[in-house]
């Protein structure tokens, strides 16, 4: 019985924030459906600066339960700046979290309303986020030969138009790093070896295309690349061979005690502008985070083990800035589902938005 109580806990690490976060999603939608309508004669900037104040409200909502909520400890690296800037924040991808340490540099800058992301093209068919990632400024993108360099370069230019903010976060290696998916690695490997470049260990070959599109697209337009590499403490076994990344679900039930996270801040200056040179780069760059991967995880020295090379800050984020966004989504949605109205407008909004919303994407993303 006792086991059973155990367990029956630790599950329910995991349920409540998954059901808040998604319970949450048709009042949030409604919300920003209401302002999108209201706002269809006023200049865009006026849409843009209140849908990036909603974001920011979901998204520190969101910080509550992967910061505050599982007390995960975050040591900062490098030059994070204090003020937001236009950026490409580009890193390595190992985890569904991924998404989310985008979130945790952004809210330390002012900048969480701000954040848009290069997303791979299935996403788009999530039931309400993928119609509205694409609303916030996400630019869907598929693999190889289907990229489609000309939309993304007219979505890139209509959002510098408009003057909109950007942190537009690329994850270049375009799919996860799993030490226990050997063929991808391998398969990886081998595309850098036959391009004559270096073998990389703990992160992917990157691609170059979406990278080069947003930086030729905004060179005019940016501050600077935030170079970033993050290793999830508690990811290597009892050999010493490095694991699996948390899921999302595993990172709610507090299984990461601690994120690192090495930020690198290249002005845009430093960033050659040919896809051929750019490509070098980029891949440079990634020889770089698989240094100090390989520092991390397979040092001989113990002490080196489990960090990067450095100081770190431990950056504990504030109640104040993600507390009040949990009791105002929930607040509403609990409000919205004491009445038999609210309710069938709460469940309207799930079936209609998400097929509303699939069309949508279907047409336009």
């Amino acid at each position: 019985m006792l086991l059973s109580l155990v367990l029956h806990m630790y599950s329910m690490c995991c349920v409540l924030p998954a059901a808040v976060l998604l319970g949450t999603a048709p009042t949030y939608v409604l919300a920003w459906g209401a302002w999108r309508l209201l706002s269809a004669f006023l200049p865009s900037r006026f849409y843009q600066a209140v849908d990036d104040r909603l974001y920011c409200i979901y998204q520190s909502m969101v910080l509550f339960f992967f910061e505050n909520y599982t007390g995960v400890q975050i040591l900062l690296y490098g030059d994070l700046p204090k003020n937001k800037e236009n950026i490409i924040y580009l890193a390595n991808h190992q985890s569904t979290v991924d998404w989310i340490v985008a979130d945790i540099l952004a809210i330390r800058q002012n900048a969480l309303g701000h954040v848009r992301y290069v997303l791979k093209d299935g996403l788009k068919w999530l039931p309400l986020y993928g119609c509205y990632f694409s609303q916030h400024g996400g630019i869907y993108v598929k693999r190889s030969a289907k990229f489609n360099e000309k939309e993304m370069r007219k979505k890139l230019q209509s959002y510098i138009n408009a003057g909109t903010p950007m942190y537009l976060v690329i994850f270049p290696e375009g799919t996860r790093y799993n030490p226990e998916l050997t063929k991808v690695i391998s398969a990886s490997q081998t595309f850098a070896a036959q391009e004559g470049l270096p073998v990389l260990k703990h992160v992917l070959t990157p691609r170059i295309k979406a990278t080069h599109v947003a930086f030729d697209s905004m060179k005019n337009y940016l501050d600077a690349i935030y170079d970033v590499t993050v290793a999830f403490e508690g990811t290597v076994d009892d050999k010493g061979q490095r694991k699996e990344a948390p899921s999302m679900a595993e990172f709610l039930c507090k299984e990461c005690p601690k994120i690192h996270i090495h930020i690198d801040r290249i002005d845009k200056k430093d960033v050659p502008e040919e896809q051929v040179y750019m490509k070098r780069w980029l891949h440079e760059r990634f020889e770089i985070k698989d240094k100090l991967l390989i520092e991390f995880y397979d040092s001989l020295d113990p002490e080196r083990r489990n960090k990067f090379p450095g100081e770190s800050v431990n950056s504990k984020l504030s109640l104040k800035k993600t507390f009040p966004s949990f009791l105002i989504l929930s607040g509403l949605t609990a409000g919205m589902l004491m009445t038999e109205a609210g309710r069938k407008l709460y469940v309207k909004t799930w079936i209609y938005g998400t097929l509303i919303g699939c069309l949508w994407v279907s047409i336009k993303a």
